[in-house]
């Protein structure tokens, strides 16, 4: 559906519209776009990548869009006052959100397979891709993240695999609603939890979600999913739990540092995996990727095999390096499960954690605020330090009623707010100590890894 056609994507370098380009352009259509951090001068190697692969960018001064042929798509972070929006309508291009353009490949395919859910979403689809991938399947996979497995010189920036097979992988969106646009034919539900909408709007949208599969994959270990579980036709369902009673079920785990194993209990048989990514909670998305897998035919002792193989995605407990026998640990933690998985798979193991949580947006820290703060209140550790810059801002009108002030605040004497990024992190290193875990956090910013691996080389001249 998508050779021949043009498509200009407004804001091209988000982690939602390049790997849906790269799979366009892969596809045999002719794609170009803009982005605000392109004008700044920030990424430049993402963007670099972009233009090796054919992509046409473009200032975002409307220069890009002239015909009326072109597809102009946008992100939900666009406003209708950016000049290449503005230009579409001028000149008459059909413009598509990206929400939409994505449902409309993923429901056209022989075997859509969504994932959704509050956290998770990126490791599980990473798993299935890989899992695919290796064992001949040749999927497509759309993520919102880069899967370390299929990076390569040629392709430093793999959110997305385009592939020749039945199976259309890809992370489905609740924040905005889009999830609803989506038609799988395998669901898989990793959990419900408060993020960017109240529960009872989650409860909606991922109820009508996993109703349309004709399997869905869900977490009977999450009370919110199996809740929803419970009204769905069992015949259609495949569980899965950690510690508990389900169709696929963990038992024995045995944490390492960076990696993790445990017995699969499934058909009266128990299985022995290892996954290369460490934490309970990778233990709960392995399950899901592997009730996936078998629903989309593999057999399980080959996805097993499979999995032993995946080296997890950029961004998530990313292990930047260690000075001075300090660890810098890169992570996307945004929400507070998310959050609460990463600082406990840390606390499994010896050392203060410094952490630097740079908030999403003004708008989820208004939503989150009271079950943020009594996350971190929770998690911490009593020697742990936590600071928060102030949360992203990319531009436009949005209210500030809630800020990392307040939360720092409300959580208490080892919370601390430092509004500047860069200070906030050279503050966290000042701090450090031998043992020391230092553990950057936050979503929707790419720079936060330049961030990360700026800290590390900061660390050793302290000691000297």
């Amino acid at each position: 559906m998508s050779n021949g056609k043009s498509y200009f994507f407004v804001g091209i370098g988000g982690s939602g519209m390049m790997p849906l380009a790269m799979i366009l352009a892969g596809r045999g259509a002719t794609v170009a776009g803009s982005d605000r951090t392109l004008d700044a001068g920030r990424l430049p190697a993402k963007f670099a990548d972009l233009a090796a692969k054919g992509v046409a960018l473009f200032p975002q001064d409307g220069s890009g869009v002239t015909s009326a042929e072109q597809i102009v798509v946008a992100s939900a972070a666009v406003e209708p006052s950016v000049a290449d929006i503005v230009a579409a309508d001028r000149v008459g291009a059909q413009r598509l959100s990206r929400p939409q353009l994505l449902a409309s490949l993923f429901n056209a395919s022989e075997l859509p397979i969504g994932v959704a859910g509050t956290s998770g979403k990126s490791t599980v689809t990473g798993m299935i891709g890989w899992i695919l991938h290796a064992c001949g399947r040749d999927p497509t996979v759309m993520n919102g993240a880069v899967m370390k497995n299929f990076t390569s010189p040629d392709a430093p920036f793999a959110s997305a695999l385009v592939g020749k097979g039945a199976a259309f992988v890809s992370e489905v969106d609740e924040s905005d609603g889009s999830i609803a646009l989506y038609t799988p034919k395998i669901a898989v539900l990793n959990n419900v939890s408060l993020d960017h909408k109240s529960l009872e709007e989650l409860r909606a949208l991922f109820a009508d979600f996993a109703g349309k599969a004709a399997t869905t994959v869900l977490n009977v270990g999450d009370a919110e999913t199996a809740a929803l579980a419970a009204a769905l036709d069992p015949a259609r369902l495949v569980t899965f739990a950690v510690e508990a009673h389900a169709d696929l079920s963990a038992r024995n785990l045995q944490p390492e540092p960076f990696a993790i194993t445990f017995d699969l209990l499934v058909d009266d048989a128990t299985h022995p995996v290892r996954l290369s990514v460490p934490g309970r909670h990778n233990v709960a998305n392995a399950l899901a990727a592997l009730g996936a897998a078998r629903a989309a035919g593999v057999p399980l002792t080959e996805a097993i095999r499979a999995l032993a193989g995946f080296t997890g995605l950029k961004r998530r407990f990313e292990l930047v390096g260690t000075s001075a026998d300090v660890t810098v640990i890169d992570d996307f933690g945004h929400n507070p499960d998310k959050i609460a998985a990463t600082l406990a798979t840390l606390h499994a193991f010896p050392g203060r954690l410094l952490v630097l949580f740079q908030p999403h947006g003004y708008g989820p820290l208004k939503v989150m605020r009271a079950e943020l703060v009594a996350m971190f209140q929770r998690m911490l550790g009593d020697d742990d330090l936590l600071v928060l810059p102030d949360p992203v801002y990319q531009g436009g009108t949005v209210a500030r009623e809630v800020t990392s002030a307040d939360i720092a605040r409300d959580i208490g004497a080892q919370a601390h707010h430092i509004a500047d990024r860069a200070q906030a992190a050279v503050w966290l290193v000042e701090q450090a100590r031998p043992g020391d875990r230092i553990v950057v956090m936050g979503a929707r910013d790419d720079t936060l890894s330049q961030l990360a691996a700026d800290m590390l080389p900061q660390i050793a001249p302290r000691f000297a």
